[in-house]
């Protein structure tokens, strides 16, 4: 696994392989020994392998919630003796 690090590393810094076609990139990656899923990555675009090689595991988060809201549904908006935004006074002209 740490010569496919490498390897990877050695893409990133040099422009010639970042920027290569897949068969020239494979065909370098071969010269240096590359291990076969990364060759398949690279050929293929098939990164299962790799992704196993390096240790990856798919992380799965529980998304549900099971649990209500902190607000009381009784509890005012706002102090004692203030309106709600849009309301009109009781003792409003309008009312």
């Amino acid at each position: 696994m740490s010569n496919t690090i490498d390897l990877l590393e050695a893409i990133g810094k040099n422009a010639a392989l970042r920027h290569a076609s897949g068969e020239e990139l494979a065909d370098a990656l071969a010269k240096e020994g590359a291990s076969e899923a990364l060759l398949a990555a690279v050929k293929n675009g098939d990164s299962a392998a790799l992704s196993a090689e390096l240790g990856h595991h798919p992380l799965r988060v529980n998304h549900d919630v099971h649990t209500g809201g902190h607000e009381e549904e009784d509890a005012p908006d706002g102090e004692p003796g203030e309106e709600s935004p849009g309301e009109v006074p009781a003792d409003s002209a309008l009312g």
